[in-house]
């Protein structure tokens, strides 16, 4: 079992250099940009997807930006607007393949979510070609160095309680299914029943396939903690290893949060490699977004 307060007391005592910078996005009114990914080119263009919603509700849309000048973006004119959560994008057989949270709210108060996938044929023209079985959020793809496709689930309740990743493997997009997805097991060892997590971005070298993802918990007042990790994922055993913390929210900068409840939550969207460093693209607090510079956690 991976516990989030071993990982955090080893973080802390190892913890190397970091590098923290606010993003700024413009021309999206009062509303917070937050959850975003990180950059990636689509038509030559640099294009980062952020989650675009006002403080006080979580009715979002998922904004395509372009950089305006060095950490100041702002959306591309004409650009989609998805009416979902939490943004994070992948590319398989050379298409960008951009997916979200859907979230319906209910009458009652309460609300249903499942992950949602687009392929981003332009920055005006997405096609969705794909949406995961309601209850599951982080549903995340990855094609691999063999051309098949690693999938991740993230199911909750009776067989993952508060969150825990599974894996599958299938050949390709067509063979993608909801039944699939269910079925999928869980990797071992992984979170406590009294934690959960999930997987943001999967990523493959010559050797090794490593996951970018949070892991989070409850204090005692039902306060949200959530910490930006890593892990080597083994392929031939579907199981975590190497799990370490890479970040928490006191090494990024101050900054305001949504909710009290949702100060210390960072939600690592995506991950740059940048030799021996790395850059990690984060939500903050569900209010902002920044980046944070890193030494590579990927080896």
């Amino acid at each position: 079992m991976i516990y989030a307060e071993e990982l955090l007391k080893k973080y802390r005592e190892e913890q190397l250099y970091s590098k923290a910078t606010v993003l700024t996005f413009k021309d999206v009114a009062d509303k917070d940009v937050y959850n975003i990914t990180a950059p990636f080119l689509l038509e030559g263009q640099v294009v980062l997807a952020g989650r675009v919603e006002s403080r006080d509700d979580e009715h979002s849309e998922i904004v395509l930006f372009t950089e305006a000048e060095e950490n100041t973006w702002v959306p591309i004119k004409e650009s989609v607007r998805l009416s979902l959560q939490d943004p994070f994008f992948t590319e398989i057989d050379g298409d960008i393949i951009l997916g979200g949270v859907e979230v319906n709210f209910l009458s009652s108060g309460q609300a249903k979510w499942r992950t949602v996938f687009y392929r981003l044929e332009t920055s005006q023209d997405a096609v969705q070609i794909f949406a995961g079985p309601w209850g599951m959020k982080d549903l995340r793809l990855k094609q691999l160095n063999d051309g098949k496709i690693l999938v991740l689930t993230r199911p909750q309740g009776t067989k993952g309680g508060r969150g825990k990743i599974g894996a599958v493997i299938i050949d390709d997009l067509a063979s993608l299914s909801v039944a699939l997805i269910e079925d999928a097991p869980l990797l071992a060892n992984q979170f406590t029943d009294s934690q959960w997590g999930g997987a943001n971005e999967i990523h493959q070298t010559k050797t090794s396939t490593w996951v970018l993802g949070h892991i989070a918990n409850f204090d005692e007042e039902n306060n949200r903690h959530y910490y930006a990790m890593a892990f080597e994922l083994d392929l031939a055993n579907f199981a975590m290893k190497n799990a370490k913390i890479i970040a928490e929210r006191k090494d990024f900068a101050a900054g305001p949060a949504k909710r009290p409840d949702l100060v210390d939550v960072v939600f690592s969207g995506g991950i740059v490699m940048k030799d021996q460093k790395a850059v990690i693209y984060a939500g903050i607090s569900d209010a902002g977004a920044q980046k944070l510079e890193i030494e590579n956690p990927f080896r």
